[in-house]
């Protein structure tokens, strides 16, 4: 089933597709048709099916250059293969396999899951498609069309215990196949990462399991990632294998790694400079331009509630 949802925060689809790309996607989609066949695709399309954006000019727009599918999948930070942001697109996509791809869903948790991947995709509902800005840490920006569910139905799903105050996100650990989780560094794998509950259950965060209509590339997180907007690309993990609800805050790697730098909230706050360099302003990857960093990346709206009895500048 595929769910189409328009809402406020949504950006136009002329801000990531070029508009002849986006009608052959149109048609050839209307010929599959996707929306009342999901359950029957085959694995791959089923994690990567998508529908119409919206086509109005909406006012969240604020001018990104499109973002084409090549950059979004040759531009990429995983270093469980590389540092080099155009080394993934290559270590990733030699040896390792990511179907079929179970992930377990465990904790302070009534409910808990173990299952594959496309039968979770199934079980949900379907997936929908949201566009997203896409803030890095290091002061790049992306727009992205993703596809996924909610993370909030997969909460619905397990059904939380009240003891459930955050969840934590594990991705994967192979050394055979990633050459960055056998190099020496100061990141502990596998990669770990934590939402506030509130986080997690909020509108906007996606459990994204393809992008432009495709399945996830392998480089970009296969099969399933997460996604928080508003936050820095960090916390957005890729290649997830368990989720855990729990009581006590977990410790992100980052900021396990290197804690005066990376913060376990991890919003975009312009005010709040990294150590080393300012993140007042944001590159837009594709031409290079600068531009103002926006407050939460553009969803200061929607998610400012959330840290309404934060001090942002201590708790970044």
């Amino acid at each position: 089933m595929l769910i189409k949802c328009k809402q406020n925060w949504e950006l136009p689809e002329t801000a990531v597709t070029p508009e002849g790309a986006y009608r052959r996607r149109r048609k050839f989609l209307k010929a599959l048709s996707i929306g009342l066949a999901g359950a029957a695709m085959p694995a791959g399309l089923l994690r990567g099916a998508s529908g119409g954006f919206p086509s109005d000019v909406n006012p969240m727009y604020t001018g990104l250059d499109p973002t084409p599918y090549e950059l979004i999948t040759s531009y990429n930070n995983f270093y469980e293969f590389s540092v080099e942001k155009t080394m993934p697109r290559v270590l990733a996509n030699r040896n390792w396999k990511t179907e079929p791809w179970n992930i377990k869903i465990a904790g302070l948790v009534r409910n808990p899951v173990k299952m594959e991947v496309n039968d979770l995709i199934k079980k949900i509902g379907g997936i929908e498609q949201r566009i997203y800005r896409l803030r890095c840490v290091e002061a790049w920006a992306m727009v992205v069309p993703w596809d996924g569910f909610p993370l909030r139905k997969l909460i619905d799903l397990v059904e939380p215990t009240s003891e459930a105050k955050f969840v934590k996100f594990i991705s994967f650990f192979k050394s055979s196949v990633a050459p960055g989780q056998r190099s020496t560094s100061t990141i502990d794998w596998p990669y770990v990462e934590a939402l506030t509950i509130e986080e997690a259950a909020h509108d906007l965060t996606l459990l994204a399991t393809g992008l432009y209509g495709k399945p996830m590339p392998n480089q970009n997180g296969a099969p399933i990632r997460l996604i928080v907007p508003w936050k820095y690309g960090f916390k957005s993990m890729k290649s997830i294998t368990r989720i855990e609800f729990v009581k006590k805050r977990p410790v992100n790697t980052w900021n396990a790694a290197i804690p005066n730098e990376y913060g376990f909230y991890a919003n975009v706050n312009p005010k709040v400079p990294h150590p080393r360099w300012s993140q007042a302003r944001e590159r837009v990857v594709e031409s290079g331009a600068k531009q103002d960093t926006l407050m939460f990346n553009g969803y200061e709206k929607e998610v400012a509630p959330l840290y309404h009895s934060l001090d942002l500048r201590k708790k970044f």
